[in-house]
């Protein structure tokens, strides 16, 4: 049994999808316009392998003989956030999306929450995650009362400082959260967002954790684990997934260290699925419009990606791709609905143009018939593509 390995690069699309517009997303293209605000990317690796073949990219060239299979792949689902795309990796296409609340959350919903927790509430609004703790972090550290907040994807998030709140009250918080956002208000996570500091100099900290539906279908985890192959999770995969499915879980928070734990587990694990999220991207860069950052990010892991690649044994797969867009350059500081890129390399891939894939869930089918199971998910597998 080989090892089919999946490095999600959170919210680096690609290009806005056809119906970007209905997001208002026109324009966004997450790689390109970024390349394009910092005079060209250098991603000699990523380069290589063909991701200047998927699409025009300042700075990194198609090559004639890429070392890997490259095309993008659409959402079929609505929405743009983290749980809809990764779930639709795992073989789960939703038929709607979670519900939204740019409004704040219902009286109902806030004074059940109140309620269970014992006190009152500041916030209830949409908003930035770094912003709303420099409004309200000095009537928090007076009051004790949490700050609950949304943003344009379907969070409940619960930001409280950690010398106010210990962690483990503000994770049960959230535990209390998930329980009441159900039915038609089961928001795609709870999260609980901690922070430190003072009046005016207020961060976020890595204590960060998310509290997600379970997935309404059987996802690629499911299915393996039934079929008692192997699953690894590193990094934010197991939050998102709600554990199921998931046989072992490598913590790890920011880029560097998901590299060092996929690292770890090429070294460490010898079959199944291992299923990896860089979030830096998404939460660092791109929710902030951090367009040096990010650009920096993408090179820091161009410049790791050869330690993983020679990690890799005959028979591996390693599938690396995004789950929405967040471009930087654009004025909004929200997720932007955008292909994704897909390259897939190993020993015995044979080079090719995936073209363009009508669903993320083709990495599920592929997934299963590379472990040799029945393919039960959507999409399509461009296993027999690759050989």
């Amino acid at each position: 049994m080989g090892r089919f390995i999946v490095i999600v690069l959170d919210s680096v699309g690609i290009g806005e999808l056809p119906d970007a517009w209905k997001y208002q997303d026109q324009g966004s293209n997450t790689l390109a316009n970024l390349a394009e605000s910092v005079g060209g990317l250098e991603l000699p690796q990523l380069e290589r392998l063909g991701l200047g073949n998927i699409h025009p990219i300042a700075g990194i060239s198609p090559k004639a003989h890429p070392l890997a299979a490259f095309g993008k792949m659409a959402e079929k689902s609505p929405g743009k956030d983290t749980t809809t795309g990764h779930w639709e990796i795992a073989g789960v296409i939703l038929d709607k999306p979670f519900p939204t609340y740019p409004n704040g959350f219902p009286a109902e919903i806030i004074m059940a929450f109140s309620r269970e927790i014992g006190r009152p509430i500041l916030g209830n609004v949409a908003a930035s995650g770094t912003e709303i703790i420099q409004d309200l972090g000095r009537e928090h550290l007076e009051s004790g009362f949490p700050i609950v907040y949304t943003s344009a994807d379907s969070v409940f998030q619960i930001a409280a400082h950690e010398q106010v709140v210990p962690l483990n009250t503000l994770y049960d918080w959230c535990q209390t959260a998930r329980r009441i956002l159900t039915g038609e208000h089961g928001v795609g996570r709870v999260i609980a967002r901690p922070f430190l500091g003072e009046v005016g100099n207020f961060w976020r900290t890595q204590n960060r954790k998310d509290f997600s539906l379970p997935p309404i279908r059987n996802t690629i985890f499911d299915y393996l684990t039934d079929h008692q192959i192997p699953t690894t999770a590193i990094g934010k995969i197991m939050d998102v997934f709600a554990g199921r499915g998931i046989q072992t879980h490598l913590e790890a928070h920011g880029n560097q260290e998901v590299i060092a734990a996929v690292l770890a587990a090429l070294k460490n694990i010898s079959a199944g699925l291992i299923f990896a999220n860089l979030g830096d991207f998404d939460t660092l860069w791109g929710h902030r419009n951090d367009v040096q950052g990010y650009a920096r990010g993408l090179m820091e892991f161009d410049q790791k990606l050869p330690d993983i690649l020679q990690q890799l044994r005959e028979d591996d797969l390693l599938c690396i791709t995004a789950d929405h867009g967040c471009d930087p350059t654009t004025p909004s500081t929200d997720h932007s609905r955008e292909y994704v890129p897909l390259l897939v390399y190993g020993s015995q891939v044979k080079q090719c143009n995936l073209g363009t894939r009508s669903t993320f869930s083709d990495i599920a089918q592929t997934i299963s018939e590379f472990f040799q199971l029945t393919p039960v998910f959507p999409g399509q597998s461009f296993l027999r593509q690759l050989r």
